[in-house]
């Protein structure tokens, strides 16, 4: 099995996770009361042990204030405490239920009130050591403020446009969030970080970062929210040689430099490109209870070029010109993103670059060869070879008409030789492991409960390799050639992976293997939802059909008709969906010195960009956001010789379904005994001017359709905002049986997803639309955006 590596500063002490992980002490459950004055967000653990409470004031209107009672409560001193708050409401109507919930996305606010966005329904769709991982199946958002105090502007052209923008993000699809590991690093960096107390919600892939960085700063700890990753989450359980394993794929998307096809395009000044993607493939053994668990991971990326390049929307040519912009000439931007690149994964850095060679028209040639240029420059003041980028530059379109299959092996070579110069992560974990970072994100300075009976050594993983460096591939769009190459290392990693596991069987890197085979589909699904969210359609299927044998007319004709939406999409549709993605990273908006979202254009070079009315004029300013991707190279093209040493590991090396509805309103609360109360609520303020109490002493205020099949982002501009005194309580019930439900299989048509509550006042005036309210303190820039109306 291997010589175990020694842990460096373990975790101090971790919680004993129990069997299941049931009686964490982390808040999963959630219920949300009103009353005129306030929210009342009541939380408990899985396993109902507990609850907290959180207050949210509702008689301020553009201000956020969180208070967070520190009481754990029993069921019986919650019930009492409810009973309580809701008498001394009763001529208002008491307390007043709104939804159930499973945890906040987050808070947001555009010209006047705060919108506060929930999980109202969850789908679990796999596990980790333990840890559930679910998606999100349905989300609403909440106008905070009382009506009554809202004025004129909450219900303006522009809050209006701002709302639809950002629900046009479709949490319902592709966002996954767990309540107890670490989803948005690795296994790697999760089984051996030693930091604590973190802010990991600060990553590039949690995606609701900017979403709940208010809540987190005014609390200090994650109690209550959720860290969102965006990207793809599959799982499968496999057998070979009737031996079990599961075998999970995670993509993760970084939100540095984030955007569409054309609109976002190479490197930004801060070192981050577009389209970055961190794939990750996890096999595991299965083992009885109680056994620690085999356990191993090989982590991989694409991105896109690290220069400053560039491609202008045409309506009326699908491959437009691509323009290199020569305003980085020390290429400070492109060192700042392979230094970044090491930081994170390690050494080496492997790129794998499949751009075409020796074209006619000079289209990916110009890029190739600047990019050859460039890792010469970085790499010429480094003398040692293993400080070296090591480069393969591969024209995979070229060695492909000699056939897919010699293709296809040519790129399993380059696989091999990458993992043997970054090996693979290996451990046996126990059930749990992690937990206790976790838990004090979640508390931070409040005491945790259920800290008995620690078994530190119990709860160690034994770790016996470490992946030190990544191999990065990338084409043009790193799209379409690039998932065949990452299928190629991904199924060699698999072997070896089995191999490190003790799974005998027939060879895996034999595309007439059934696992072989299951592996393909899952990097197709992971290809199609990558392509679908950044260019608009699925991916070209014209590599993996060939290398089945399957490439026949009706395949063309499917490629054919994959080109044309995907252009179209590129064409007329990428503005409005970049401006959602921008609204809902907090890039853009009114607030702050933020830039409007039509102000923003194409990327940092200021290129111009079309609209869906093909309506070239505004230059966009440059995007401050961060770092991304890049990586390998090897083939039968230009290669630089790749270093076979065994580089030694690094510890700073990698960066570093069932579906459910709440299944009961009031949780079910028993009568109380005996109450001690730590803390109280004081007595509501109802409206009087007086504003909202303080839950406990030391609190303080803080402000701080139509469905285009696009996983994230719907364009229905038919969802009703309603205020919480209207919301209707729902209650339903879902199987939870099967963990490894597609998403696509539980979401029906009877789904509500992403319902937003809005203020329900009307307009008298044609199309709904109110008269736009100049608002002190915006621009006239702002104020012309809003009067064009071109996002509607």
């Amino acid at each position: 099995m291997g010589s175990k590596i020694s842990r460096v500063d373990p975790s101090p002490q971790l919680i004993d996770p129990s069997p299941q992980l049931i009686n964490l002490p982390i808040l999963q459950e959630f219920k949300l009361y009103s009353t005129p004055s306030n929210l009342y967000l009541i939380g408990r653990d899985e396993s109902k042990s507990f609850k907290r409470i959180l207050k949210i004031g509702r008689t301020d209107r553009d201000e956020l204030n969180l208070f967070e009672d520190p009481t754990t409560y029993t069921n019986a001193e919650m019930h009492e405490l409810k009973r309580w708050l809701s008498r001394g409401n009763q001529e208002y109507g008491g307390l007043q239920p709104v939804t159930a919930c499973y945890g906040i996305i987050g808070f947001v606010r555009f010209l006047e009130p705060y919108y506060m966005l929930l999980i109202t329904k969850r789908k679990k769709v796999g596990e980790i050591c333990g840890h559930t991982v679910y998606s999100i199946a349905e989300s609403k958002m909440i106008v905070i403020p009382n009506p009554a105090i809202q004025t004129s502007v909450a219900d303006s052209l522009a809050e209006r446009r701002y709302r639809k923008l950002l629900s046009m993000v479709d949490l319902t699809k592709n966002f996954f969030f767990s309540y107890t590991y670490h989803l948005m690093y690795s296994l790697q960096k999760n089984m051996c970080n030693t930091e604590i107390g973190n802010a990991h919600d600060n990553t590039m892939f949690v995606w609701n970062e900017y979403l709940t960085h208010g809540i987190r700063r005014i609390l200090q700890n994650t109690t209550w929210t959720v860290a969102l990753i965006y990207g793809f989450f599959k799982q499968n359980e496999c057998f070979v040689s009737d031996e079990e394993f599961v075998l999970t794929v995670i993509a993760r998307r970084s939100r540095h430099y984030a955007g569409t096809r054309y609109l976002t395009r190479g490197v930004n000044e801060e070192g981050s490109v577009a389209n970055y993607v961190e794939t990750e493939q996890i096999v595991s053994k299965k083992v009885p209870e109680g056994q620690k668990i085999p356990i191993t991971s090989i982590v991989q990326i694409r991105g896109s070029i690290p220069l400053f390049w560039s491609q202008e929307t045409s309506v009326f040519n699908p491959q437009p010109e691509i323009i290199l912009n020569k305003m980085d000439k020390n290429y400070a931007a492109t060192k700042h993103h392979f230094e970044n690149l090491r930081q994170r994964y390690g050494k080496p850095i492997i790129i794998l670059n499949l751009v075409k060679k020796g074209e006619k028209n000079h289209r990916e040639t110009i890029l190739g060869a600047e990019y050859a240029k460039v890792i010469k420059v970085i790499n010429k003041p480094r003398k040692r070879k293993e400080n070296r980028i090591k480069t393969v530059h591969f024209d995979l379109n070229k060695v492909y008409k000699r056939g897919a299959d010699v293709a296809f092996e040519c790129l399993c070579t380059v696989g091999r030789k990458a993992l043997e110069l970054t090996n693979l992560f290996f451990c046996q974990a126990p059930s749990g492991v992690g937990v206790q970072d976790v838990l004090n994100d979640s508390f931070f300075n409040n005491p945790l409960p259920n800290q008995e009976d620690i078994d530190e050594e119990a709860l160690t993983p034994d770790i016996f390799k470490l992946q030190s460096g990544v191999l990065r591939t990338n084409c043009i769009d790193c799209l379409d050639r690039t998932n065949f190459a990452q299928y190629a290392h991904g199924l060699v990693a698999l072997a070896h992976q089995l191999d490190t596991l003790g799974i005998t069987g027939p060879p895996v890197v034999d595309v007439n293997n059934p696992l072989a085979k299951a592996l393909m589909e899952v990097y197709q699904k992971m290809g199609n939802t990558i392509a679908l969210q950044y260019g608009g359609s699925d991916a070209h299927i014209k590599m993996f059909s060939a290398l089945r044998g399957g490439w026949n007319m009706v395949m063309k004709q499917r490629d054919i008709f994959t080109a044309v939406r995907r252009h179209y999409n590129n064409a007329y549709q990428d503005d409005e969906k970049q401006n959602a993605i921008n609204v809902f990273l907090g890039q853009s908006g009114p607030q702050l010195g933020r830039p409007i979202p039509w102000e923003l254009d194409s990327d940092q070079h200021n290129i111009k960009r079309s609209s869906s009315r093909v309506d070239i004029e505004n230059l966009r300013p440059l995007i401050k956001r961060s770092f991304s991707d890049n990586l390998l190279l090897a083939g039968d093209v230009n290669s630089e010789e790749l270093v076979l040493e065994d580089p030694q590991p690094s510890r700073e090396g990698i960066n570093g379904a069932i579906s459910e509805t709440t299944s009961e309103i009031c949780f079910n609360e028993t009568e109380p005994a005996s109450l001690s109360f730590l803390s109280a609520i004081r007595t509501e303020d109802h409206l009087r001017g007086t504003g909202s109490s303080q839950m406990f002493p030391g609190s303080s205020s803080t402000s701080d359709s139509r469905r285009h099949d696009v996983p994230g982002f719907s364009h229905s501009y038919k969802t009703k905002f309603t205020p919480v005194e209207e919301t209707l309580e729902r209650c339903s019930s879902m199987s939870s049986d099967d963990m490894f439900t597609d998403l696509d299989e539980f979401v029906t048509s009877e789904t509500n997803t992403n319902t937003i509550f809005e203020d329900p006042r009307r307009s008298n005036e044609p199309g709904g639309f109110t008269e736009y309210v100049l608002v002190d303190g915006f621009s006239n820039d702002f104020t012309q955006w809003v009067s064009s109306g071109r996002t509607l």
